[in-house]
């Protein structure tokens, strides 16, 4: 038989049993389902969470108080009691640290409000007390203007860079450079405007400020928050290695003894996708489990059902093989029909995967997309499961002896 014809005759199997048909594929859907509808989500959750820290810049990493991600529980209390991160440790690593490209601070302060006459931000502007070294670290691009200088930073002046998202707040007819804004009761001198850089979970990357360190913690004191020292490697081939001989040289300036661990975290775009994935990872195993077993239900019930067919169709195939059917033909026909019934299944399961998983990344902002990788694995899984679990029924129905199948009633 030709294979249009197999096919054809497998769904007009398919169609003249459609309960049975429908609960046999139902493990298939639920099996596939699961699968798709997970890795979809992770996979929307990893690549937003990819563009979120890659705000780091190329071969750049990040000395910090705080892990990238915390756990929570008992070990934020370890955190929290960890010593600041100082102007000083920062001066103090910069001259070590010859190694490095650049070597740039960061101090923040959350929830302030830019005003100027009657227009005002929102009160949730995050505002940065900034070394210049700090703009190629985190790839912040100065679109009008000028970044903050380091004569800025040593003579304590009262400017400011805007995101876009601000500027356009507070200037939305006219050029914000050269004009002031209000900050806390403090007037400060706007200097350049940076470039956009887009939305991650539906947040705004360009609703922030920058002002130079100094004047930062004239304004909210030195002590206010721990400060983020930010590194960047001369290529990617010494960059391990830099971060090695910078834990080194920190550990020193904290006073850290041997033997005991880092009072600072370092953070890097690799190490917080490697924490993600290692999140993750248990709930995919979960999923993978679970569709483990709904698939091998499925299997079995497929199993099942071509051995019924085959038992109903005892008389078809006696008459198929008088006629000239050889062993290979009635094989392939049910071994397709097998497949077929798995695939129907899969490629549902595929489709509500997909939809569901999109939706559900979709509530928490992420951006939409298809798991090409984890679809060809649903298909290849249904095509495995056909064939394995439809080689007996099809091997019984190939040795049938057509006399005694003509006889069956």
């Amino acid at each position: 038989m030709k294979i249009f014809e197999v096919i054809k005759v497998a769904f007009a199997s398919l169609q003249a049993n459609k309960l049975r048909s429908l609960l046999t594929i139902l493990g298939i859907v639920v099996g596939i389902f699961s699968i798709i509808a997970i890795s979809t989500v992770i996979e929307m959750l990893q690549l937003s969470i990819e563009k979120g820290v890659s705000q780091l810049g190329q071969n750049t990493f990040q000395i910090q108080k705080w892990p990238a991600v915390n756990d929570g529980g008992n070990n934020r209390a370890r955190f929290r009691n960890r010593p600041d991160i100082t102007l000083e440790d920062y001066y103090a690593l910069k001259e070590k640290l010859v190694e490095a490209k650049y070597i740039g601070a960061e101090q923040w302060n959350f929830g302030k409000q830019l005003k100027v006459g009657n227009r005002e931000t929102n009160p949730n502007v995050p505002v940065a007390g900034v070394t210049p070294e700090a703009f190629p670290n985190n790839k912040w691009t100065v679109e009008e203007g000028r970044a903050i200088s380091e004569r800025d930073v040593q003579s304590y002046q009262n400017f400011i860079v805007l995101g876009p998202d601000v500027a356009k707040k507070l200037f939305p007819n006219i050029s914000p450079l050269n004009q002031i804004v209000n900050l806390d009761g403090h007037k400060l001198k706007v200097i350049g405007i940076l470039e956009v850089q887009g939305d991650v979970f539906g947040q705004s990357r360009d609703n922030f400020a920058i002002v130079p360190l100094t004047y930062f913690q004239s304004m909210y004191g030195k002590r206010n928050n721990s400060i983020n020292i930010t590194v960047m490697s001369h290529d990617k081939e010494s960059y391990n290695e830099l971060i090695e001989i910078a834990e080194g040289y920190f550990r020193t300036i904290r006073k850290v003894a041997p033997g005991e661990p880092n009072n600072f975290d370092i953070f890097s775009n690799e190490s917080v996708l490697t924490q993600i994935n290692d999140i993750t990872a248990g709930v995919r195993i979960g999923s993978l489990v679970v569709a483990a077993i709904a698939l091998l239900a499925a299997g079995v019930g497929i199993m099942n059902i071509m051995l019924v067919s085959v038992t109903e169709r005892t008389r078809e195939i006696g008459i198929r093989k008088a006629i000239g059917a050889r062993k290979k033909n009635i094989l392939v026909q049910f071994l397709t029909e097998s497949v077929v019934l798995s695939l129907f299944g899969g490629i549902v399961g595929i489709v509500l995967g997909i939809l569901v998983g999109n939706l559900a990344g979709s509530f928490l902002k992420a951006d939409t997309i298809i798991p090409i990788d984890w679809v060809l694995i649903g298909v290849f899984l249904c095509v495995i499961i056909g064939v394995t679990f439809g080689t007996y029924p099809a091997y019984k129905a190939s040795n049938l002896d057509p006399i005694e199948a003509l006889r069956y009633e």
